[in-house]
């Protein structure tokens, strides 16, 4: 299952019934939103607004908001299937099984990961239409104002691409950009994210400017590879490539020397200066709560590439569960076998759209000495944007973390405040509501096992009430002689 570009994945979703074409003309201030999270809340299908009043382009949003669209968008039926190959290729990383059968084989997989590697072109879809200087006007396309009292427009699902000055290795990104008039935006790179380390290296150099471009639209596993916290250094078109098991085709910006992809819908080209900072914001955030006003760099844009007739991507965000969620989601069930490699008792982990990714994290583990909880709870920390977890709860094996009810009662009845709860200090994300300071604050972890002696429990652990098998099986056979109504 592999998609060239959007418009296919579009055809693909129609097919499937799960995609719904709004005729009837609509606004995109506001409006759009208001629609979009009413469907995405009720289960509803993603979303083409063909008709958006003073515009001729049409808006598709929640493409990604359902656990199936997400794994079509992903070339798998079901998310668990990616879970498995990124495994294996975690297992080839480590080097063949004996045998020369075995090595050959090996090989094989490695030269075929090659064609995963992304693909430079000359001519694009993106560029079938080039605007320049007097031409570039970011209002001739419907971007959103999404909440009431958002303190713009804002682009919602761009693609931020920047170079590392000193490897020349590029990063892709998903940061919001408020439009501040057609030529200028604001450029919302989060303290934590690789953009943002781009922006502090140039700095570092005593440049003048850095080059940035951004996408929008393109195929499915790309748009999402930028919202994926992949390490520093690590290019996000070959990780689309190993989804899709095809390299992403690239093609060289007009004006800046970055690869875009070749298959977007709308590509913006420019720079941000270097010191140049301005008011950014509010913004109702994933958080459910607006992300205040504070400064960030100022995106120019000095050159618009497009196809002919471009559709126009965005996604809101707001309060849970949104469309973000379901594309963390994504993020939380292909790095399992990852964070496993490092920490091999992690059974399972489970983000709630309540915790919005970082505020909450549930963790079931196999425990096997004291203190154990607490080893993996500073090991989650330790790990890349896991460092941002404000509450890491950790529980034992045989609790199903998928099941936050299951995971309240465990808590709730296995920990002891006096004992059980961690209380340290650390970066927080940006958008933290509740930290005195700015990207700094306290963490917690709470530790829902089962104690050992040398926890400090006294005397034998009590056992889960269980029916035992011979009765369970003795009511099953007779349950319809019982003519017991249920719900």
């Amino acid at each position: 299952m592999k998609f060239k570009d959007l418009r296919e994945f579009i055809s693909f979703l129609e097919e499937k019934g799960e995609l719904s074409r709004v005729k009837t003309p609509v606004s995109c201030e506001l409006e759009i939103t208001e629609i979009a999270d009413r469907s995405v809340k009720s289960g509803g299908p993603a979303l083409l607004f063909e008709n958006v009043d003073g515009y001729r382009q049409p808006v598709l949003i929640n493409l990604f908001a359902s656990e199936q669209r997400m794994a079509w968008a992903l070339g798998v039926e079901r998310l668990d299937d990616l879970t498995q190959r990124i495994q294996g290729l975690l297992e080839l990383m480590q080097g063949p099984p004996p045998g020369l059968v075995n090595r050959l084989r090996t090989l094989g997989k490695l030269v075929h990961m090659g064609s995963f590697q992304p693909k430079t072109v000359r001519n694009a879809p993106c560029q079938q239409v080039v605007l320049s200087e007097a031409e570039v006007d970011l209002f001739q396309f419907p971007i959103l104002k999404c909440w009431p009292l958002d303190g713009g427009k804002y682009i919602t699902l761009p693609l931020v691409i920047t170079k590392d000055p000193e490897t020349g290795v590029q990063n892709y990104g998903i940061y919001r950009l408020q439009v501040y008039d057609g030529r200028t935006t604001g450029m919302h790179w989060q303290t934590h994210k690789v953009g943002a380390s781009h922006y502090r290296a140039n700095q570092g150099r005593g440049d003048a400017r850095m080059e940035v471009a951004v996408a929008l639209g393109g195929d499915p596993a790309t748009i999402w590879t930028g919202s994926a916290p992949l390490p520093p250094g690590l290019d996000e078109m070959t990780l689309a490539g190993f989804i899709r098991e095809e390299g992403v085709e690239m093609v060289l910006a007009k004006t800046v020397d970055l690869l875009v992809p070749a298959q977007a819908e709308i590509v913006l080209e420019g720079h941000v200066v270097l010191g140049e900072e301005r008011p950014e914001g509010p913004f109702g955030d994933h958080t459910g709560y607006y992300s205040l006003q504070d400064d960030y760099p100022v995106f120019h844009v000095t050159t618009i590439t497009r196809r002919r007739d471009p559709i126009y991507p965005a996604a809101v965000v707001g309060r849970p569960p949104m469309e973000d969620y379901w594309m963390g989601k994504v993020t939380e069930r292909i790095f399992m076998p990852m964070i496993k490699l490092i920490l091999p008792e992690v059974v399972d982990i489970n983000m709630p759209a309540e915790g919005i990714f970082h505020n909450l994290v549930l963790v079931s583990i196999k425990k096997e000495y004291p203190g154990h909880a607490r080893k993996v709870m500073y090991g989650l920390w330790g790990l890349g944007l896991m460092s941002l977890a404000k509450t890491i709860v950790v529980v034992d094996h045989f609790v199903d973390v998928q099941n936050p009810s299951e995971v309240a009662w465990r808590v709730a009845n296995n920990f002891n405040p006096s004992l059980d709860l961690v209380v340290v200090e650390g970066p927080l994300d940006d958008l933290d509501v509740a930290s005195a300071s700015a990207k700094f604050g306290g963490k917690l972890g709470i530790d829902g096992t089962q104690k050992m002696a040398q926890e400090g429990f006294k005397g034998e652990w009590p056992p889960d009430i269980l029916m035992t098998p011979e009765i369970k099986s003795l009511v099953d056979s007779k349950w319809p002689e019982y003519q017991i109504k249920t719900r």
